[in-house]
């Protein structure tokens, strides 16, 4: 039967490159193996339709297991991505500082004060997002 794609995309120990570019060359390829392992299963269950046989249990349970861990191996390795720095998120924290940086020298203690009261009535209106 199929074999399922060897689990050589996660790194040795469980741990994760530093570097975002090695990271999102990493997700692809295990995105590559979770969709390989899910065409496995739909054309194992097209050949067992056609043939009107029954699929095999076990290579069903070893697939869908695969299939599993291959889910949560991405689901770490993304949230790992999401605590690199230059993150999406970290980078509109940056955003943020460099903004008010930029702009604060130009209001008094007065006028700032009342900028922030501003802001924060708009964060309550908006909500945190």
């Amino acid at each position: 039967m199929n074999q399922f794609p060897h689990d050589t995309s996660s790194p040795p120990g469980g741990s994760f490159p530093d570097n975002r570019a090695a990271c999102q060359s990493l997700l692809v390829r295990m995105q590559t193996d979770a969709a390989a392992i899910k065409d496995q299963i739909a054309a194992q269950n097209l050949a067992c339709q056609a043939g009107r046989t029954r699929m095999d249990p076990d290579w069903f349970h070893r697939a869908r297991t695969a299939l599993r861990h291959k889910r949560r191996e991405i689901a770490e390795l993304q949230a790992h991505m999401k605590s690199l720095p230059g993150s999406s998120r970290d980078r509109r924290y940056r955003l943020k500082d460099c903004i008010i940086e930029t702009v604060r020298p130009d209001y008094g203690d007065d006028e700032w004060r009342s900028v922030l009261d501003q802001a924060h009535r708009l964060l309550d209106t908006h909500g945190a997002r």
